[in-house]
């Protein structure tokens, strides 16, 4: 028989060959003029955005656009984004702290009054629909040639135990020995130093108390540096206070700087729309990872410190109804913005995922952490185990399955190391280990994935290189099935993403992507990068399909339900009969590869009569943790409806890990 080609064959076929012909009367030049358009043309065709998906960069009034850092969905359907000094020492000194609100319905932004330097920040959702934000910038990271005052690290004791000390911001020291003068950078107050009496002897011990400060000489010139240990006298005390009060440094250098953390935490309340100040946390923390714990607590972790070296393992619980912290009785230490998921009763599983400090030997090794006996037993199979800097974890859905992926990734720093492997993790398996799963679609760096509620997952951007040097953005994404194990490739982004970039869930079943950080604009690596202040929209496929509208979902009696775990809930659909899922997805909040929260639970369906829906929330509180959550239904097209709200109350029979006020 025959060869006939089709219409559309030979039509494009035609099409290619005027092009060609084009090209070759007119250059490079109109080739890429016409190259350019034609893609133009095709992304925006029904037919390819019903297969692949569309992307559309959102329009930011100017005095909007900010470096977004972070970026968390609220139950009030609003986007907080936030920047804090977005990376930019200029406006870190000048004290220009930013956040903006989003509403990505209306399309309209608002600008939140921002009381501290929340870049580099923690944040997750906590049980009454607050966001919890905690840690942030101290000081900017100083390279060697660039540091003018000498400075370092300063204990500062107390051997009075009848009485604590405020050391305010600014207090001096000067060494005893050699004569030089130091400044402290932030506020410390002193405890009491601890007193043990023997009941036999009735001798007293004296403990005495110390606090951390870094300190910086008070002109600039190496002459003020300092070589060898020195006990230091404080100025501005007065009798007694002179003698139990000292300081003791080590060598105050000249050496480089890193980003030094802050203690100071906020829940930002998306009904008032501000920023509250709660009780500081007791480690200063800057790339901490928060986690919430099955009782609404949340587990706060690593971080670099007020003196910028990463917390030793000093990991804090915050309880939201008392608004304070506590420690956790034993240490654990992990590189900054580890990836940690909940998933069990105080069961913790970490992905191996991080985003940047830390030893390349310490603390990477994925596995399962107890958080009650602090034991930790290892996951063995990771393939390219030493690219999992900038890497990101993902549940895959639903969450019920325990199954997780890790994706990309690079070597640690700097390194040029880089991968496209996915390796995917049964934790319901009584040995789980890690399996290679299909490629990414390139090798990448800081990809961004979302859970879809169609039970798939959206992964998109990256970049080659560090912080996308030499032009190594990658335009691509791609979408993945848990059930075929596959990636199907999907439309490409407009805006290339790399470091201090993520993506989100909207209610509406879009996803929006923010953020991203180049060292460099060119390809030789000569013009510094800018940050990119864009935001863009995905539409997945399934709200392309043409003919088809998102299924219908409604709310029976009062909207936004406050429901307990085991609670039943009904909703009502004229689509009833078509819809196949109900999902119960969980509010993103997302940073730096992070985004431990993401979730997507399966709910049982029943119908009755009426287009009546009806689920039964999980009663595990392991899986649905306390707090605001989205139900969609899908449909047999897999096409998602628009979210309904639902509040999920603390388990009372919620297991609390053991905490103390000491420190470990």
């Amino acid at each position: 028989m025959k060869y006939r080609p089709s219409r559309r064959t030979r039509r494009l076929a035609i099409g290619s060959a005027v092009v060609l012909v084009i090209a070759g009367f007119n250059g490079p030049w109109l080739y890429g003029e016409i190259t350019e358009t034609y893609h133009n043309y095709k992304i925006n065709q029904p037919g390819y955005k019903a297969e692949k998906g569309h992307w559309q960069v959102v329009e930011v009034p100017e005095k909007y656009r900010i470096n977004t850092i972070h970026a968390a969905l609220l139950n009030t359907g609003k986007v907080l984004l936030v920047a804090g000094s977005g990376n930019d020492a200029k406006q870190f000194d000048a004290k220009t702290f930013r956040t903006v609100l989003w509403d990505p319905v209306k399309n309209t932004f608002k600008n939140i009054s921002t009381p501290n330097d929340l870049f580099c920040a923690g944040h997750n959702q906590l049980p009454d629909g607050k966001l919890l934000v905690a840690g942030g910038t101290q000081r900017y990271e100083t390279l060697g040639g660039d540091v003018k005052k000498a400075g370092g690290l300063m204990i500062v004791n107390n051997e009075n135990p009848d009485a604590g000390k405020v050391l305010k911001k600014g207090t001096r020291f000067t060494g005893r020995k050699n004569g030089k003068t130091f400044v402290s950078s932030k506020t410390i107050t002193l405890p009491p130093a601890k007193k043990k009496t023997d009941p036999v002897t009735g001798e007293a011990e004296v403990s005495a108390s110390f606090k951390r400060v870094y300190v910086e000489a008070e002109k600039n010139g190496k002459k003020y540096q300092t070589g060898t240990q020195d006990n230091y006298r404080v100025h501005g005390l007065s009798g007694g206070e002179k003698k139990n009060i000292y300081g003791i440094a080590q060598k105050l250098s000249f050496d480089k700087k890193d980003f030094q953390g802050i203690d100071d935490a906020y829940e930002f309340d998306p009904q008032s729309e501000r920023y509250i100040r709660v009780d500081p946390m007791h480690e200063a923390r800057w790339y901490p990872t928060q986690t919430t714990l099955q009782d609404g607590k949340v587990l706060t972790v690593s971080g670099l410190d007020d003196i910028g070296q990463v917390v030793p393992g000093k990991n804090e619980i915050y309880d939201p109804r008392t608004k304070k912290w506590s420690f956790l009785p034993k240490t654990r230490f992990f590189p900054t913005y580890p990836g940690l998921h909940l998933v069990g009763q105080n069961k913790i599983f970490y992905s191996g995922t991080n985003a940047g400090y830390g030893p390349d030997d310490k603390g990477r090794t994925p596995g399962l952490w107890n958080l009650e006996t602090n034991k930790f037993t290892k996951i063995p199979g990771m393939s390219d185990p030493d690219v999992l800097e900038t890497s990101m974890s993902v549940p895959l859905p639903p969450t019920q399955s325990r199954k997780f992926m890790v994706q990309g990734g690079g070597g640690v720093g700097e390194s040029p190391k880089v991968t496209s492997k996915t390796r995917i993790v049964d934790l319901t398996e009584d040995q789980p280990q890690f399996t290679d799963g299909p490629d990414l679609y390139d090798k990448v760096r800081y990809p961004s994935s979302v859970i879809l509620p169609n039970d798939t997952v959206l992964t998109t951007n990256g970049s080659s290189e560090y912080r996308g040097k030499s032009d190594s953005n990658v335009l691509k994404s791609a979408i993945y099935d848990p059930k075929k194990n596959s990636y199907e490739s999907a439309a490409d982004p407009l805006v290339g993403r790399n470091y201090h970039s993520g993506g989100l869930l909207l209610p509406d079943g879009r996803v929006m992507t923010f953020g991203s950080d180049s060292l460099f604009d060119d390809k030789a690596n000569t013009k510094p990068g800018e940050f990119d202040q864009r935001i863009e929209i995905y539409t997945p496929p399934y709200l392309n399909k043409e003919g088809k509208d998102q299924p219908h979902l409604a709310d029976v009696g009062t909207p936004r339900k406050e429901l307990d775990p085991g609670d039943q809930v009904s909703f009502q659909s004229k689509d009833a009969g078509s819809i196949e899922k109900l999902r119960l997805v969980r509010p993103s909040s997302f940073t730096h590869v992070t985004n431990v929260e993401q979730s997507s639970v399966a709910l049982k369906v029943n119908k009755s009569a009426g287009g009546k829906l009806s689920t039964t929330i999980p009663d595990d509180p392991s899986l649905v943790t306390p707090g605001w959550w989205m139900v969609y239904a899908v449909d047999k097209d897999g096409i998602p409806s628009k979210a309904k709200w639902v509040k999920v109350n603390t388990d009372p029979n919620a297991r609390t890990v053991q905490t103390t006020s000491e420190s470990p």
